[in-house]
């Protein structure tokens, strides 16, 4: 089962929580817990809305902090949830720009066309010639098949 299903009712909810329903309702009105609503505008929770009850309740009996203050703590909880999230995919697309300044590229063996060599792979000393400039510093390797000799 999904746990972001809104299958859950405030009856079910709340015992699951071990709450009363109205504390539910409570919790709805200010933002706490909110849940989804049927076309009725029934509440329906889903098992992470029971969850994050838990999570108040816990908040609230164990550590002794007040409404106001587990709303700012779930704010703040699902600001840093999204914060991550963003910062997953930029180090995912720094990995990919990373990956392709690595690649390697050669003169493919028809027509010169430019092609990337797998990393880590070698091109046949048979189809490629390799020569770097002499006065050349920036340590750059030239790869092209030689042409094969004409017979005038």
């Amino acid at each position: 089962m999904n746990d972001d299903a809104p299958v859950l009712t405030v009856t079910q909810a709340a015992q699951l929580a071990g709450m009363h329903p109205q504390t539910l309702r409570q919790y709805d009105r200010l933002g706490i817990v909110v849940p989804r609503r049927t076309l009725g505008r029934g509440r329906r929770y889903s098992r992470r809305d029971v969850a994050k009850l838990l999570e108040v309740q816990r908040l609230a009996q164990g550590e002794g902090i007040n409404l106001a203050g587990i709303k700012r703590i779930l704010d703040l909880q699902s600001h840093v949830s999204v914060l991550e999230a963003q910062l997953a995919k930029l180090l995912a697309y720094q990995a990919e720009l990373y990956e392709a300044e690595r690649r390697v590229f050669a003169a493919g063996t028809v027509e010169g066309d430019v092609v990337v060599v797998q990393r880590g792979r070698r091109a046949h000393r048979e189809h490629l010639r390799l020569e770097a400039a002499p006065n050349d510093r920036s340590g750059a390797l030239v790869l092209w098949r030689p042409r094969p000799a004409r017979e005038d």
